[in-house]
């Protein structure tokens, strides 16, 4: 194999090294402990299976308009970002909200520098083999939050599956740090899946961070074209396994990337079902839009409506979720702080969940 060196993006978003076709077919390369597997993967009839639908190529509608990056509170953090060579997933993944997050002086910090080893169809991160690992970037980023002041802070990071813990002992090493220099702020930490390694994960929930996420993404069908390096039963585990540690547990997924609406619903029987315990189940999951970052990335198949979100949050908590967070320009962090406070007050005024089946 060739390739690890010199990955490029093909014309549907997943890593096509060089030599291969970059027409509807994607090598993908599947980072392993002990080996690695390269799979060949047809995108042809993957994408749609339903009756032909075409792909959306007009213009966004009116609901899904953002507010552009700007104010003092903007350019403040921008240089706050800056000074302490910080990486945000704002930024790289092209988030529309960073206009209105940063402006309220919250922003969520990408950990474990700004390659991923993955190269899921929806993601705008870059895809390569990571030139290094920064072992001073856990100091830097407690330093950061304690400056900022927040109440609350959300940190993520791109996929490390080259380290033999998939970058678990850095993310341990983040949340202590936090503590340690702004004991105030509460921490969400939307993770990776470490490849099912759940030694690694343990390294992770053994910080008690006040916030588990990980993010399904899509349903089930739509896997091997979405998060082709990943497993639906692996994340509902990951997920499960948190919970049943007495974890506050989040996940998240994009609507008009493929699905039907019935699917979605699907999905969320399968989150509560997956992810059971005698502590409940998974407590928020966040729906929002799917944008296609560039011409190099999966298609919007459609524009969900927000009555049609509205109804995904009806369902979801009539079904035993907790919260659901779901609207158009939703994302995994967006207003983090408040979908808790949201979960407390369903749960203090006994609002929600109840549980099907009785657990």
């Amino acid at each position: 194999m060739r390739g690890f060196d010199r990955p490029h993006v093909s014309t549907w978003g997943y890593t096509a090294w060089e030599g291969g076709s970059n027409r509807l077919r994607a090598r993908r390369l599947l980072v392993g402990y002990n080996c690695l597997t390269v799979k060949t993967l047809s995108l042809s009839n993957q994408i749609v299976e339903n009756g032909g639908m075409e792909f959306i190529r007009r213009r966004k509608p009116d609901w899904l308009r953002a507010r552009l990056p700007g104010g003092a509170g903007y350019q403040g953090l921008r240089q706050l970002i800056d000074r302490h060579k910080l990486h945000t997933v704002c930024e790289s993944a092209k988030c529309p909200n960073m206009g209105e997050c940063w402006a309220r002086g919250t922003a969520t910090i990408m950990i474990l520098g700004d390659t991923c080893t993955r190269s899921c169809g929806f993601c705008h991160i870059k895809t390569g083999r990571p030139p290094f690992l920064d072992t001073e970037e856990p100091g830097r980023v407690g330093q950061a939050v304690a400056l900022m002041g927040l109440r609350h802070v959300v940190m993520t990071s791109v996929n490390r599956d080259e380290l033999p813990d998939g970058g678990a002992g850095v993310w341990a090493q983040t949340i202590n740090e936090v503590r340690r220099q702004s004991p105030g702020t509460s921490i969400e930490v939307l993770i990776p899946d470490f490849c099912g390694d759940w030694q690694a994960l343990q390294l992770v929930l053994d910080q008690r961070p006040e916030i588990l996420n990980h993010n399904i993404e899509t349903v089930k069908r739509m896997y091997p074209v979405v998060r082709p390096q990943a497993k639906y039963e692996r994340s509902l585990e990951l997920l499960r396994r948190a919970k049943e540690q007495g974890l506050t547990t989040k996940t998240g997924i994009m609507a008009g990337i493929g699905e039907t609406d019935e699917e979605v619903y699907t999905l969320m029987g399968d989150v509560i079902e997956g992810t059971r315990t005698d502590k409940g189940c998974c407590d928020i999951m966040t729906i929002g839009q799917y944008l296609q970052p560039t011409r190099e990335h999966l298609p919007v198949t459609r524009w969900v409506r927000p009555e049609q979100f509205a109804r995904y949050k009806e369902v979801g908590e009539s079904l035993g979720i907790g919260h659901v967070e779901s609207g158009p320009l939703v994302r995994s962090s967006y207003h983090a702080d408040e979908q808790t406070e949201k979960l407390n007050y369903r749960t203090q005024t006994n609002t929600g969940p109840t549980f099907p089946g009785g657990a």
